[in-house]
């Protein structure tokens, strides 16, 4: 299992944490943000691949905002993905 940790772009939230083991997501928290759906979104994607997270939720949008941090969670599992594919 790898942990890694992605700064949020244009986001109420600041950070998203979550561990990569094989393409599979675990523990996805984030730190900041809107505490209902930043509470949800973690347990709707638990044991998710890394594309099927972003398929689901990539482009989605908040408000006027180029991204959200459902769309910047597409992102950091990407960058978590790659990155531990290069410790390999």
């Amino acid at each position: 299992m790898f942990h890694y940790d992605y700064k949020t772009y244009d986001t109420c939230s600041q950070l998203i944490s979550l561990d990569i083991d094989g393409d599979k997501v675990r523990n996805v928290s984030f730190t900041g943000g809107c505490n209902g759906n930043l509470k949800a979104i973690p347990i709707l994607v638990e044991g998710m691949t890394v594309e099927q997270i972003e398929e689901k939720l990539s482009g989605v949008l908040c408000g006027r905002r180029p991204t959200s941090c459902a769309d910047q969670l597409t992102k950091a599992v990407r960058a978590a993905y790659e990155a531990a594919h290069q410790q390999v």
